[in-house]
């Protein structure tokens, strides 16, 4: 399954039980839309973009952040700047929420797209890859995903390999965000499916054996020179949106 319809809405969707969200942001943006979204982040997190010794992943990195702040205010009905964060175990944000209105959320930024899903008390990983033709080589296939896919990407045409490289690295990541289990879990330690024209699928687990039953994977489709992939804890809806530039919650 796929989905490359990314619609910009007119007012702010619900969110319900059986619909993941899934928003495709730009982080491509003019000064003003950048300090639009810098206005809303804390002390902490200014510092942390200052650390960034490239300016251009400065800049992302702001637009990501203050971008998720005003989605995640917009389904919590506060403001931007009392979103508060917090950490799981292996580092997966959370959204603090003392009314328990269940807001789950996930977020991957590459190049200059962003992918922020969010579901309502349900696990979600995404993840999105600029394709870079010169990282998806056989050998680095070899080093870090499970045997079987590393001798499905090999016996794949020339022409499609590159396709295949990051539509599999996508799918894991996104696995792997889903869980929760950082890169603990181990890239090679599932199967996932790569051949293209096919649907995403979860093949195999090592640690979990009804993986496969229980998560559900989603190719996406965020735009040319992207890969993405989202995974969901269960089957949803998935509905797919494009966050507007001017960085207010939709009327």
């Amino acid at each position: 399954m796929s989905n490359s319809t990314w619609r910009t809405p007119e007012a702010f969707p619900a969110l319900t039980a059986d619909v993941v969200h899934v928003w495709r942001i730009a982080l491509a943006i003019s000064d003003a839309q950048l300090a639009r979204r810098a206005g809303v982040l804390t002390v902490d997190e200014l510092a942390r973009a200052a650390r960034f010794h490239f300016e251009p992943d400065r800049r992302r990195w702001i637009a990501t952040r203050g971008a998720v702040r005003w989605l995640l205010a917009g389904y919590a009905g506060v403001a931007p700047t009392s979103v508060q964060f917090s950490l799981g175990p292996h580092g997966k944000p959370a959204l603090e929420e003392p009314d328990g209105t269940g807001l789950e959320f996930n977020v991957s930024h590459s190049g200059e797209l962003a992918l922020c899903a969010v579901s309502h008390r349900r696990a979600v990983g995404v993840d999105v890859e600029a394709i870079r033709p010169e990282f998806a080589s056989l050998s680095v296939a070899r080093r870090f995903f499970a045997p079987a896919e590393a001798t499905v990407l090999a016996a794949l045409p020339q022409s499609e390999q590159t396709t295949a490289f990051f539509a599999c690295w996508s799918c894991k990541e996104a696995y792997i965000k889903a869980r929760g289990t950082g890169v603990a879990l181990g890239l090679d330690r599932f199967e996932v499916s790569l051949t293209p024209g096919r649907p995403a699928t979860l093949l195999a687990t090592h640690d979990e054996p009804d993986a496969a039953k229980r998560w559900r994977l989603i190719a996406l489709m965020p735009g040319d020179g992207y890969a993405g992939a989202l995974v969901t804890d269960g089957p949803a809806r998935l509905e797919c949106w494009q966050w507007a530039s001017t960085e207010t919650r939709p009327a």
